[in-house]
């Protein structure tokens, strides 16, 4: 029997993604129109950048970012307030067996890129990268 690897995209089956994208767009919807009670949520702009979703549909882990990274544990903590409201909401808008559990990370994807950006900008890197092309 084949090892499951969640690590990467191609590891995950296609139901794993289109649950996970389905949850996505929902949790999206809720944020985007302040359908949350809670006055940090309401205030902030954030987007959810993905959603992975557990083997057996019962756990999926969000990953958020709020505009411009302010104020990003206010808003995780508000999240997490809020979860038991997420789930109710998930649960009646998405027809799997098992309603969901939430659990609200930070998306660290686009601070890694931003670091790897910078090291590449480096004139020492920059000057390796130009001596390869040679």
């Amino acid at each position: 029997m084949a090892k499951y690897n969640d690590t990467s995209p191609e590891g995950r089956s296609v139901r794993l993604l289109r649950v996970g994208e389905q949850v996505r767009h929902i949790l999206s919807e809720l944020l985007m129109r302040g359908e949350v009670h809670d006055d940090v949520l309401t205030s902030h702009s954030v987007s959810v950048t993905e959603v992975r979703m557990s083997p057996d549909l019962r756990y999926a882990t969000v990953f958020v970012k709020p505009l411009l990274g302010a104020d990003e544990a206010e808003v995780l903590k508000a999240l997490k307030t809020n979860t038991a409201f997420f789930q109710k909401e998930v649960a009646g808008r998405v027809k799997v067996k098992y309603a969901a559990k939430l659990k609200f990370l930070a998306d660290e994807s686009f601070d890694t890129a931003a670091h790897i950006e910078n090291l590449l900008r480096d004139p020492k890197v920059a000057q390796d990268l130009d001596s390869d092309k040679q």
